[in-house]
């Protein structure tokens, strides 16, 4: 899935298809995500503009 492809509020799974991580993988970044998340309820939501903005900055996520 490219950067263009992906939708302005994203879901974790765009997250884990666009760095090709394992969902267990995805789902412990969402615990402490490194960009700014939104909850409601259960679901998390990312926003496209704040993902991109750390994964352009290429900081490390500590595993």
């Amino acid at each position: 899935m490219t950067r263009d492809e992906l939708p302005e509020v994203m879901a974790p799974i765009h997250v884990k298809s666009f760095l090709g991580i394992g969902k267990k993988q995805t789902y412990e970044m969402m615990e402490n995500p490194p960009f700014r998340t939104v909850r409601v309820s259960r679901l998390h939501k990312i926003s496209k503009v704040a993902f991109f903005d750390w994964f352009d900055k290429g900081v490390k996520v500590d595993e």
